[in-house]
C-alpha cells in the first residue's frame, strides 16, 4: 500500500506532462484571458460527458437507433464556434451531439431528443441525427454522407443572397470528402464566391477504413484547388490552434473572399458508431493519442503549469458540468413520448 501511494503522484504528474505537449507554433496559453480559457474548457468537459453520459444510456436501452459519439474531437466544435458570430449558421453530419453543444443548445433538449421524448429538439421524431435549432443557427446533422454539403452552400448562397454579414460552417468528415456532390458544391461555392467555411474533420478513418486506404492524398485541406478555393491544415486536438486558425478563415469569408477548405487533424476515440467494435486499430494507438494528445487535459496540463488558474477552480467546473449532464439525463427520462399524432406534423406534402 504504502508503495503504491509513493508511485501514484509520480505516475499521474508524467501524464500531465505528456499531455501537456503542444506542437511547435501552438498558440500561447499566456495570450487569452482566463474567463476565455475557462470558457473553452467548460465547453469540450461538457461534450465529454455529455457523450459519456449518452453512451452509457445507449448501453441501457435507452438511445436506440444509430448512435455516433464526438469524445476525443471536442476542440473542433469549441475552437471554431469561438470564431463566428451571432447569425452565423452551422451544420454537420451525423457526429453531431458536440455541435449541438457548442453552439449552445441546451442539453437537456438534446439529450431528450436522442431518447426519443416530447422535450428534445425535434419533439423526439429525429434522434441522434436529425435534430435542429435556427434560433442557435445550427440546421442540422444529416444522416447521409456528404449531404449536408449542398445544404450548407445553399446556407451560405442564402447568406449573400440577403445581404447578410454570415458565414456558414459546414463541417464534413475524411470519408465524405470523396463523395461526388462535395465537388459539385465546391464548384459551386467557387463560382459564386460564397461566404462558405469548409471544415474537415480528418479522424483518420472513414467509418473504419484509414485514410491511408481511401484517399489518394492524406492531407485533404488541398481538395478544392481544382476550383480555386484556398485550404489549410491545422492542429485539431489544440483548441487554441483551432481557434486561431478558424479565427482567420472565417473572417475571409465573412469578408467576400469567397469558400475556404480548414483541415482540422483530429481523432475519434470510440468505434465509428455504438454498434462498432473498432478492430480495424489498436488498442495501444488510441492510448497513445488519449495520453499525449486528449485536447481537454492538454488544456487542463497548460492551465495549471502556467498558473492561469488553480486546480480547485478546474474541479468545480468539472462538477458543475457532471450537474448538468445529470439533469439532461434525469429530465430525457422523465420527458413523455411524443403523442402518435405528431407522426403527421412538420411533413410537406
Amino acid at each position: 500500500m504504502a508503495t503504491k501511494a509513493k508511485r501514484a503522484p509520480a505516475k499521474k504528474a508524467a501524464t500531465r506532462k505528456t499531455a501537456g505537449k503542444r506542437g511547435p507554433g501552438a498558440p500561447v496559453v499566456s495570450a487569452y484571458g482566463a474567463a476565455e480559457l475557462l470558457e473553452y474548457y467548460r465547453g469540450m468537459l461538457l461534450i465529454r460527458r455529455f457523450e459519456e453520459k449518452a453512451g452509457q444510456m445507449y448501453g441501457m436501452g435507452l438511445i436506440g437507433g444509430f448512435c455516433h459519439l464526438y469524445i476525443g474531437q471536442e476542440a473542433v466544435v469549441v475552437g471554431m464556434q469561438a470564431a463566428l458570430i451571432e447569425g452565423d449558421s452551422v451544420l454537420t453530419s451525423y457526429r453531431d451531439h458536440g455541435h449541438m453543444l457548442a453552439c449552445g443548445m441546451d442539453a437537456k433538449g438534446v439529450m431528450a431528443e436522442l431518447t426519443g421524448r416530447r422535450g428534445g429538439y425535434s419533439k423526439g421524431k429525429g434522434g441522434s441525427m436529425h435534430m435542429f435549432s435556427r434560433e442557435k443557427g445550427f440546421f442540422g446533422g444529416h444522416g447521409i454522407v456528404g449531404a449536408q454539403v449542398p445544404i450548407g452552400t445553399g446556407l451560405a448562397f442564402a447568406h449573400k443572397y440577403r445581404e447578410k454579414d454570415a458565414v456558414c460552417l459546414t463541417y464534413l468528415g475524411d470519408g465524405a470528402v470523396n463523395q461526388g456532390q462535395v465537388y459539385e458544391a465546391f464548384n459551386m461555392a467557387a463560382l459564386w464566391r460564397l461566404p462558405v467555411v469548409y471544415v474537415i474533420e480528418n479522424n483518420k478513418y472513414a467509418m473504419g477504413t484509414s485514410i491511408e486506404r481511401s484517399s489518394a492524398r492524406t492531407d485533404l485541406y488541398h481538395r478544392g484547388q481544382a476550383y480555386g478555393i484556398p485550404g489549410a491544415q491545422a492542429d485539431g486536438m489544440d483548441v487554441l490552434a483551432v481557434k486561431e486558425a478558424g479565427a482567420k478563415v472565417v473572417a475571409q469569408a465573412r469578408a467576400g473572399k469567397g469558400p475556404f477548405i480548414l483541415e482540422l487533424l483530429t481523432y475519434r476515440y470510440r468505434g465509428h458508431s455504438m454498434s462498432d467494435p473498432a478492430k480495424y486499430r489498436s488498442k495501444e494507438e488510441v492510448q497513445k493519442t488519449r495520453q499525449e494528445r486528449d485536447p481537454i487535459e492538454r488544456l487542463r496540463a497548460a492551465l495549471l503549469d502556467e498558473k492561469v488558474v488553480e486546480e480547485a477552480e478546474l474541479k468545480a467546473i468539472d462538477r458543475e458540468v457532471k450537474d448538468v449532464v445529470s439533469e439532461a439525463a434525469e429530465f430525457a427520462q422523465n420527458s413523455p413520448e411524443p403523442d402518435p399524432a405528431e407522426l403527421y406534423t412538420d411533413v410537406t406534402a
